[in-house]
């Protein structure tokens, strides 16, 4: 074989290697550039462009005083960029866990793990790059600032935001809290989010290959607005009060759950509310779900006798009895509309009472006798103007809790109802109730909310006290808190809710709780709703406790009186009531 014709060869070999090199290359560029082109353009300009969300600052919660019940605060969220980790770096390593409180195992695992392996949507598995992993998910400032110091690449925060509760669990039931997500779930917070949330902003940029910001190539950046203050009609001094007298008597009782609504009655504004038990807002986590609930109105129960006011205020509203009116309080039965009604017992033996002594000494006979003077009808009508069976207003939460029309009430119905049993209600509505005759016979909206405030202190929404309708007349709600007066008195049921000096106006009850379809002996709810200085209110509170472990039956005014007579005290001064210039009252002090 001549020496040209293997020249010849070699040359038209390696001339074929050449055009098959340059069509494998023409043939990928065509598939990358056609085929691929879509995609690839997209994977680029994800790489470029950097957008970044500008968090807004949730608004902060005060009470009346200004005390600051929940804010936020700024910290940092330390991640790492695994491409960007140096081999120089690595004696600072040691120092990065100390100061994060990490094992130096998990820092050096994360630091050199810089890829991992993920299935895209046609169930393909590629590889791809690590640029961002988590280290610690609340930093504070000053711990983040000794990170920076350090100067270790790729190790960087990004700055959020974190609700805190500086009060802990004062008010928590009232305030609610914000979850880890963000999001507004209880309380206030979840109420007034439209206000305190604000809104985010963003930024929109491009980066070069390292991964830094061209500020040049900004397209775009909107500032977040953050969020608007709320200011409540809850006043610190009086949720302290509330809430050191809970304390006590948990100790004392033991209950199983208890509720304490603290208002000023002529606006209907809430200085104070509590329940046992209760939690801290910080860590919601660690609390039961049950007790993140605000059972001043999630909770229904039956009154009882409170509600006698309610019965005794809607005859003395129609002018169908007077006070001097004698009733027969032996009687087990009475005619009523052409049929025999039993009547139901009495906490002790009672013959011939007037009907003041009827509310005075709590005659379950006596003002089941008062409510048969009624229509049904405008009965039934009285009880729902009085607020009950229908949302108070008040808030998140909330329910309407129950009360039976007149075509379902039953025999006993109309024996039951006016002593309060027959019917569910929350301890708010019972509260709302009594504050009809506090405050002259107009019911007012429970409020929480004061009003809504920006940065500078300026009032951008005003909540003004709201009154939802008349209930009775003037003259009967003076009537009513006269008698309600005298059942604080040295002769009445709630003697020891009476406050030295001041004219306590108030009704207790003890309710017995269905257990098993039947009302038992051994689990009552104790409770008392009043108000004090009888002829010009400046304070009502209502208590309820449920099962307070006293050994014999536990009567709400040996349980829950005393609660609100503590309170009131503790609170004179503080919000300067004047004492009530009643000369049978400061002889009741002897006493």
């Amino acid at each position: 074989m001549s020496k040209t014709f293997g020249s010849r060869t070699r040359l038209r070999f390696l001339l074929v290697v050449v055009v098959v090199i340059f069509a494998v290359i023409f043939a990928r560029l065509i598939y990358l550039h056609v085929w691929k082109q879509e995609k690839l353009i997209g994977i680029i300009e994800r790489n470029r462009q950097k957008f970044d969300v500008i968090h807004s600052c949730r608004g902060n919660v005060v009470d009346k005083r200004g005390n600051l019940l929940a804010t936020t605060r700024s910290v940092i969220e330390l991640g790492v960029d695994p491409q960007m980790i140096r081999e120089e770096d690595r004696d600072k390593w040691q120092d990065l866990a100390r100061l994060t409180k990490l094992n130096i195992k998990d820092i050096e695992r994360v630091f050199t793990e810089k890829f991992r392996k993920v299935r895209d949507g046609d169930g393909f598995e590629e590889v791809k790059q690590i640029r961002w992993h988590r280290l610690v998910a609340d930093m504070e400032e000053g711990i983040y600032e000794k990170v920076v110091k350090l100067n270790i690449k790729g190790v960087y925060g990004n700055r959020k935001y974190e609700r805190i509760y500086p009060q802990r669990s004062l008010a928590a039931h009232v305030i609610g809290f914000v979850n880890k997500e963000g999001s507004a779930v209880t309380g206030v917070e979840h109420s007034m989010d439209f206000y305190l949330n604000g809104q985010d902003g963003w930024r929109e940029t491009e980066r070069d290959g390292h991964r830094r910001e061209l500020a040049q190539f900004r397209t775009r950046e909107v500032d977040s607005e953050n969020g608007l203050n709320v200011e409540l009609t809850i006043d610190i001094m009086v949720q302290h009060a509330i809430e050191q007298e809970i304390a006590r008597f948990v100790k004392e009782y033991t209950p199983k759950a208890a509720t304490i609504i603290v208002s000023e009655p002529i606006t209907g504004y809430i200085l104070g509310l509590a329940n046992y038990p209760s939690f801290d807002p910080n860590e919601f986590w660690k609390y039961d779900v049950g007790v993140h609930k605000n059972r001043a109105v999630t909770d229904v129960y039956e009154p009882g006798s409170p509600f006698k006011a309610v019965t005794a205020s809607s005859v003395l509203n129609e002018s169908l009895m007077n006070l001097t009116e004698q009733y027969d309080c032996s009687m087990d039965r009475i005619s009523y509309q052409g049929r025999i009604v039993r009547l139901p017992k009495d906490h002790r033996p009672f013959h011939i009472l007037s009907g003041r002594d009827v509310i005075k000494k709590s005659s379950n006979r006596g003002v089941a006798q008062m409510a048969m003077k009624l229509d049904n009808e405008k009965y039934y009508e009285y009880i729902k103007l009085f607020g009950f069976g229908e949302k108070t207003g008040f808030g998140y939460g909330e329910v309407t809790g129950k009360v039976h029309r007149v075509k379902d009430w039953d025999g006993l119905t109309i024996s039951r109802l006016p002593m309060g049993h027959a019917i569910d209600c929350t301890p708010m509505q019972m509260h709302c109730a009594m504050s009809v005759i506090a405050t002259g016979g107009v019911l007012m909206q429970p409020q929480i909310v004061k009003r809504i405030f920006n940065e500078t202190g300026e009032t951008i929404v005003d909540f003004a006290p709201r009154a939802k309708r008349r209930v009775i007349s003037e003259e009967t709600a003076e009537l009513m808190a006269e008698v309600l007066s005298e059942v604080v008195g040295p002769e009445g049921t709630s003697k020891q809710a009476f406050i030295c000096g001041y004219n306590v106006a108030g009704k207790s009850g003890t309710s017995q709780k269905i257990i098993r379809g039947r009302y038992s002996n051994q689990h009552h709810i104790s409770s008392f709703s009043g108000f004090f200085p009888a002829d010009n209110p400046r304070l009502q509170i209502t208590v309820i406790i449920d099962e307070a472990k006293i050994g014999r039956c536990a009567y709400g005014g040996v349980v829950a009186a005393p609660v609100s007579c503590n309170i009131g005290e503790s609170l004179i001064q503080c919000l300067n009531i004047q004492p009530s210039d009643v000369t049978t009252n400061l002889v009741a002090c002897k006493h």
